[in-house]
């Protein structure tokens, strides 16, 4: 009922995606979307993969605000953000344990609706 999703699969230099690869994996991530039916939340992890998720299902960006544990409901979907749980973000603080366990405590009460 739940996917996690990256908007790449690759480790791009400086573990940065740039555009290209971004779009080019795109096509991958609808494809997941499609094949999974039962699908009812997805956990975005970054902003990338926020607005990636979001234009492969065609929706504007504006209306749908990546913010950390911010939930956004589109069509049967129900879209869960996360701060990416890289390195650089767990060790400065962004995104600590607790943060990321209350993100999948929302994917769980969701689940169970």
């Amino acid at each position: 009922d739940c996917r996690i999703t990256n908007a790449v699969r690759c480790l791009p230099p400086q573990n940065k995606p740039v555009g290209a690869e971004i779009s080019n994996c795109r096509p991958f991530l609808l494809e997941e979307l499609h094949g999974l039916p039962k699908l009812r939340v997805v956990v975005a992890l970054g902003r990338i993969a926020h607005d990636s998720l979001l234009r492969a299902l065609g929706v504007r960006l504006a209306d749908y605000p990546f913010g950390h544990c911010a939930k956004h409901k589109i069509g049967d979907l129900t879209i869960v953000d996360s701060y990416h749980c890289s390195r650089y973000n767990t060790q400065t603080g962004r995104l600590t344990e607790p943060m990321f366990r209350q993100v999948f405590d929302h994917v769980k009460a969701l689940i169970a609706t």
